[in-house]
């Protein structure tokens, strides 16, 4: 037997070891050097890596790396900030002078080999640098293995894209059936915000295959800045529909699909099957049929699934449905009152919800005439008559005429009142008097004030204004109006600085605090309510001199009201401290 070539295990060893002690050049630049394009830190993080830059001028780090600064923008999303290095990296020196600088790079101890490409800029040109730390290994798991797997481990896992809610930097949520995870961060060659970029790219009810480290935030399992290994494009695909929009007669609409698989079907959720129904089904068509709304508007995801070698491939849409206006649910806007009560021309027959802007009151309640006469508009403003007993704009204003309170029940002492500037919703029955649009006499009541239905916790206004318990109500109601919260600052999260303008503590009513330890989320929604990102008084950014609140301390903010992550809080720079009482 002629033999060509025989390599024996030493021998490929002494290859490899050859070829690993093989220096490194780093690309030559007139403007900057550095001593070593690769650095190497020890797994353990037991020493540092050093590197030495020679630059013809100033130089830095480029910023190239997002991290969550734990703030939102005014749309709730999240604010980012960049910094020179990733998170796990640390730098005794991110800059420079002209002339020759030494870097020590750190890190702490890893469970698997991770890595960074950083890039040096000087005068308009860019030299990079690697740094390693430890041997990358990917452990292949479920998602159910990666939600109970360590933190900062690396994993490799394929599931299906289930929905996606960040296309600039691709974040996503994968399922393969163990359960699910949040994919923050898609890296498309290593770079962030390229998800739109990625080909092919990745829709929902692809497959797709991702390495990344695990993280949790605020609980969530997260994978952070994964590396796409493979897509698997979903064998079906939802191509347009007759209709994603039903009114509230309800009636039928087709889907068009494209269908690779050999299946078809389709998943309606449980707590739309009551209302929306599969009519027929083709190879490549779905009719819906929704039946008539009496409610508020609705919507739901449908799922359509297909099989082929044994995998199953969905794709998603959405559909709506218009609610009954006038209800609970989607009350009359004043405009709409008003010309229903100009359609109907008289007393009304049933009761209708009008939603509006206090913009005039013509009569608080008493004991003796347990009723309160007030206007209303959709922008909070009157075109009243000077004795508020008219209005010079019949198609502007609706009047609430002698309305009950709460319940449809008689105002009694202890009650609150409404004030100008209050969200309300009126249920009664709508009449028209002098050519005037309002609710009959004695035959409506104030349904709810600033999205609450009790007094019992105040009404955000400034003459009753809400606990920390009638705060958290408002907000889970979605309340649009700006409203007062008072209550005890129980944990000071950040403090008012000039570099912001802004602050953030936590109020509750007992001055008490039932979150985490860092301050930044609770365990009790029910409990506390986070002050987010407010000015200081009288709605201006914090100044140098200006006091600061503290523990202890009975503060009032006004503004406007959110939920995030189920927590109760002032909508980011759209709220500010009105009053602060010392203990």
């Amino acid at each position: 037997m002629k033999i060509k070539h025989l390599i024996t295990p030493l021998a490929a060893l002494l290859v490899l070891a050859a070829s690993c002690e093989k220096e490194i050049i780093p690309s030559q630049l007139d403007e900057v050097q550095v001593s070593s394009s690769y650095l190497s830190i020890p797994v353990d993080g037991s020493a540092p890596a050093e590197l030495t830059v020679t630059a013809t001028d100033a130089w830095e780090f480029e910023k190239l790396f997002a991290e969550k600064t734990g703030e939102k923008d005014a749309n709730g999303k999240d604010v980012y900030v960049y910094n020179p290095l990733p998170a796990w990296l640390q730098a005794d020196k991110v800059s420079g002078p002209a002339g020759t600088t030494t870097v020590k790079l750190t890190a702490g101890s890893t469970l698997d080999g991770r890595s960074a490409e950083l890039r040096i800029l000087c005068a308009g040109k860019e030299q990079i640098v690697n740094v390693i730390q430890g041997v990358a290994t990917v452990s292949p798991a479920t998602c159910a293995e990666i939600i109970a797997g360590p933190e900062s481990k690396t994993y490799r896992v394929t599931g299906i894209c289930t929905g996606i809610y960040n296309t600039t930097y691709g974040n996503w949520y994968l399922n393969d059936g163990t359960g699910e995870i949040t994919i923050y961060g898609t890296l498309n060659k290593g770079e962030e915000k390229k998800f739109a970029s990625l080909n092919p790219s990745i829709e929902v009810g692809d497959e797709v295959t991702v390495e990344g480290p695990k993280q949790l935030y605020n609980g969530t399992v997260e994978l952070v800045n994964v590396t796409v290994i493979k897509v698997n494009k979903s064998l079906i695909k939802v191509d347009s529909l007759s209709t994603s929009n039903f009114t509230s007669d309800g009636g039928d609409a087709i889907v068009f699909l494209t269908n690779k698989g050999n299946t078809l079907s389709v998943e309606i959720p449980a707590d739309a099957q009551s209302w929306l129904f599969m009519k027929a089904v083709t190879a490549n068509t779905v009719t819906l049929h929704a039946a008539a709304n009496t409610a508020g508007p609705r919507q739901t995801t449908l799922v359509f699934k297909t099989t082929s070698g044994g995998k199953t491939y969905t794709s998603e849409t959405t559909v709506s449905q218009d609610g009954l206006s006038g209800t609970a649910d989607l009350p009359f806007t004043v405009t709409e009152a008003i010309a229903f009560a100009n359609k109907v021309g008289g007393e009304s027959s049933n009761d209708v919800y009008v939603k509006g802007i206090v913009s005039r009151v013509l009569y608080t309640a008493s004991a003796k005439y347990p009723t309160t006469t007030f206007w209303i508009s959709e922008d909070g403003t009157c075109s009243c008559t000077e004795d508020s007993k008219s209005t010079e704009d019949p198609a502007h204003d609706f009047e609430a005429y002698s309305v009950y309170w709460f319940g449809n029940q008689p105002w009694a002492e202890g009650n609150a009142q409404v004030s100008v500037g209050d969200e309300v919703i009126i249920c009664g029955k709508t009449t028209v008097y002098n050519g005037i649009a309002e609710t009959a006499s004695k035959k409506a009541y104030v349904y709810s004030v600033n999205g609450v239905q009790t007094d019992a916790n105040g009404l955000g206004s400034e003459a009753y204004p809400f606990n920390v318990a009638g705060g958290i109500a408002a907000a889970n109601a979605a309340c649009t109006a700006n409203v007062f919260v008072k209550g005890i600052v129980s944990k000071i999260l950040y403090t008012f600085s000039a570099s912001y303008g802004t602050g953030t503590f936590w109020l509750s009513d007992d001055g008490t605090y039932n979150g985490a330890e860092n301050g930044k989320s609770t365990t009790d929604y029910a409990h506390d309510f986070e002050a987010y990102s407010v000015y200081w008084l009288n709605n201006q950014p914090w100044a140098e001199g200006d006091g600061q609140v503290e523990v202890g301390d009975k503060v009032t903010v006004y503004g406007q009201l959110t939920l995030f992550n189920s927590v109760a809080e002032t909508a980011s720079k759209k709220a500010y401290v009105y009053s602060v009482e010392k203990p």
